[in-house]
């Protein structure tokens, strides 16, 4: 069984993981910005606020007009109750890992 990875090696990870995360966070952003932009015609501003409000889970404020605008709303709703859990799952799969193998590390010592 490996050692635990030094605190140095954990900070990295921890870092790396805000990073990706964060990468996800701005693109799912940016495609949301997009699409409202595109589809209903909102201005960049009004697009930031419904795309960022789907994406954290509060709802949209704008209701769409067309078709094609409640077709992308759905869509990107749906995408982003995913992308909550995989954006969660980035960021702190280092500490759950660290705990994990933590507690496995425990485990074999008492045996």
């Amino acid at each position: 069984m490996k050692p635990l990875a030094p605190v140095s090696v954990f900070y990295r990870r921890l870092v790396e993981g805000a990073a990706l995360g964060t990468l996800v966070i701005s693109g799912s952003l940016a495609v949301g910005m997009i699409g409202y932009h595109r589809l209903e015609g909102l201005g960049w501003l009004d697009s930031f606020l419904n795309a960022s409000m789907i994406l954290s889970g509060m709802g949209p404020l704008h209701n769409p007009a067309s078709s094609g605008g409640k077709l992308f709303a759905g869509i990107y709703a749906l995408y982003s109750g995913l992308a909550v859990i995989l954006i969660a799952g980035i960021i702190f799969g280092p500490v759950f890992h660290r705990f994990l193998h933590r507690f496995h590390l425990e485990t074999d010592a008492e045996e």
